[in-house]
């Protein structure tokens, strides 16, 4: 591969197709939190945009170092993403279940962000064969241009998700938590 407009297109878009559940789990954390703050957004789209950096990243080396190994754990994938996602849905549907005053929505953990990070890359890993024939330098521009693309599409579900948990209020976490816990099943179903 060879460095040219083509190669800046496809890890653009590869970008954009790896953003799309990080997306909607940003602004499943924008409707959580309506009054979440600027340097917070940037602060939750820099660890969804760093893991789908990462994840590209590790599966290249896998596949220059340890392909057998890895075959083995893509069965496990869709499984990972389910129970993460659904875990964390879960809880917060729990949250907004329990919760009495509207204005009482919290902010998700770090933990938490963490695993609704690792959720919405692990399918990232796969990407690391199509990126295979790359170059170490090749790979790792690819990869910080997902994450660049990543962290202005998760910009932008966190403000519109803040926007409209504003106006929902109450009934955020009920929402937020049944839109991770359908990501979640999308990602299995899909895999299967």
């Amino acid at each position: 591969m060879e460095w040219n407009l083509v190669f800046f297109i496809n890890s653009a878009l590869l970008g954009v197709g790896l953003a799309m559940d990080a997306f909607s789990v940003s602004m499943a954390n924008g409707l959580h939190e309506p009054g979440m703050s600027r340097s917070r957004m940037f602060g939750i789209a820099g660890v969804f945009a760093g893991f789908q950096a990462l994840m590209p990243l590790l599966g290249w080396i896998c596949v220059h170092t340890v392909v057998q190994l890895f075959e083995g754990f893509t069965v496990l994938i869709p499984w990972i993403a389910l129970i993460l996602l659904c875990y964390i849905g879960g809880k917060m549907l729990l949250e907004g279940i329990r919760s009495k005053e509207e204005d009482d929505a919290g902010a998700v953990s770090r933990g938490g962000l963490v695993l609704q990070g690792v959720a919405t890359s692990i399918d990232a890993l796969s990407v690391g064969f199509t990126i295979a024939e790359y170059g170490p330098l090749m790979a790792l521009v690819c990869a910080a241009i997902i994450a660049a693309v990543t962290f202005v599409i998760c910009t932008g579900g966190l403000v519109i998700g803040r926007t409209f948990g504003t106006k929902l209020a109450g009934k955020a976490s009920l929402l937020g938590g049944a839109i991770l816990i359908f990501i979640g099943v999308e990602i299995f179903v899909t895999s299967l």
